[in-house]
This record gives structure tokens, C-alpha cells and sequence, in this order.
């Protein structure tokens, strides 16, 4: 059995999992969904200080407390960044990494140099005055309608600084031997071009599913299967 572990979004937490984990621990997986610093059930922890490296360093000390092997390493939209400065410090511990409609970004390119001007100025702004960043409603993201109240109910502000810390990521990522994205045709938003990015490197395998950005909501059931897949 594989052992999985699934880093979320910006705003989000690790109960955004639940769905998806469930149906992995009924497979006999382990299953690992930390909650990153500052979001969620650790909102309390919320400070101006926090930025990439604390959330990165989040997801690895759960990988070295735990002592995991052969991880299949999960990060879903802004989790992206967070995944791949993992893949930097635990490389030799991750057997697959899955981009879930995520960021997949380049060696010293920050949050904000993938989004447009108006929202880049927005977030150099709040992290510059230590104001974290408010979470977008369900319905942008294109959840589906039946769990949009309770997805805004459960999403909290951001840490500023992890959308404008530009990471090193000189290379582990690529080295991994399964790489895999898996794409929200269902949501016209930024990630289009990773998607495409990786459709055109062999090495990596592209799987889109039809639904809004938040799949492992949506259609928790069909990841769980892709997970498994890619293991």
C-alpha cells in the first residue's frame, strides 16, 4: 500500500482532504494531510512572519516525525509551490509528486509573478503592511453549488509573505520518477499553462478531469483513483 501525502491551497486546510483521504485509508493507504501554519485549524498561529519556507518546513518535518518513504507528494493550486520546495529537501523520501490544477513553478519565480498586475500589486501591498490575504469565494473556484456555503465557511486568510517569497528550486523536482498533473478543465483560471507545460516534457503524465478548481471536492472519488494510479 502507497503512503500519500496531500498539501492544500492557499486559505484552505487540511479538512479539505477529507473526502479524497477517506476513501484512501478504505484502500489500506496511509494518508497524511497536514494542516500548513497560519490556515485552518492552525488560523490561530496567524502572524505577519509567515511566509513559503515555514509551510514548506510544515509538510517536511510531518515527512521526517513521521520517518516516510516512498511518499507519493500531493499539493493542490498555491500547494504547488509548497510541493516543490519539499522535493528540494526530501527528494530521496518522494517516489511521485501530483500537481493537482496547481502551480508548477520555476526556480526563483514567485506566487506573484504568475498572476496579473492589479493582484501582484495587492499582495506586495498586504505582505509589505503584515495583512493577510482574504480567501476568494467558492463560487470563483467554480465548486460545485451544494458545498459552497460550507467551503467559504471553512477557508481563512492567507500568511501575505508565501505569495511573494521567491523559492529555490534548482532542480530535485525533475528528478523525481513520477510526475504527474492533474488539470481542472471545469475552471478557467491560472493554470492552464502548467498544464501545457507539462503536456509537452514526456516525463510527465497529464490527466485532466472535468470539474472546478477544487477537485478534491468536487470530484473526490475519481482523484482518489488517479492518486492511487500514480502511486
Amino acid at each position: 500500500m502507497a503512503t500519500f501525502v496531500l498539501v492544500h491551497g492557499a486559505w484552505h486546510g487540511g479538512w479539505c482532504w477529507r473526502r479524497v483521504a477517506d476513501r484512501l485509508t478504505a484502500n489500506g493507504h496511509h494518508v497524511f494531510r497536514p494542516t500548513l501554519t497560519g490556515v485552518g485549524e492552525r488560523s490561530h498561529l496567524l502572524n505577519p512572519d509567515i511566509d513559503l519556507d515555514t509551510q514548506i518546513t510544515d509538510v517536511v518535518n510531518v515527512m521526517k516525525w513521521e520517518g516516510l518513504t516512498d511518499v507519493v507528494l500531493c499539493g493542490h493550486s498555491y500547494g504547488g509551490f509548497v510541493i516543490s520546495g519539499v522535493a528540494e529537501k526530501m527528494e530521496s523520501a518522494i517516489s511521485s509528486i501530483v500537481y493537482v490544477d496547481a502551480f508548477l513553478p520555476d526556480d526563483g519565480m514567485a506566487l506573484i509573478d504568475y498572476v496579473g498586475a492589479e493582484q501582484r500589486q495587492r499582495h506586495l501591498d498586504q505582505a509589505r503592511d503584515g495583512v493577510p490575504t482574504p480567501p476568494n469565494a467558492a463560487e470563483f473556484f467554480a465548486v460545485n453549488e451544494r458545498d459552497r456555503a460550507w467551503v467559504d465557511s471553512q477557508c481563512t486568510p492567507h500568511p501575505a509573505k508565501c505569495f511573494v517569497q521567491k523559492p529555490s528550486l534548482p532542480g530535485a523536482r525533475d528528478r523525481i520518477a513520477r510526475k504527474t498533473y492533474v488539470f481542472a478543465s471545469g475552471w478557467n483560471g491560472h493554470f492552464g499553462p502548467f498544464r501545457d507545460k507539462a503536456q509537452n516534457d514526456p516525463s510527465w503524465r497529464v490527466i485532466d478531469v472535468p470539474c472546478g478548481h477544487d477537485i478534491m471536492i468536487d470530484m473526490p472519488e475519481r482523484l482518489a483513483e488517479i492518486f492511487e494510479e500514480v502511486a
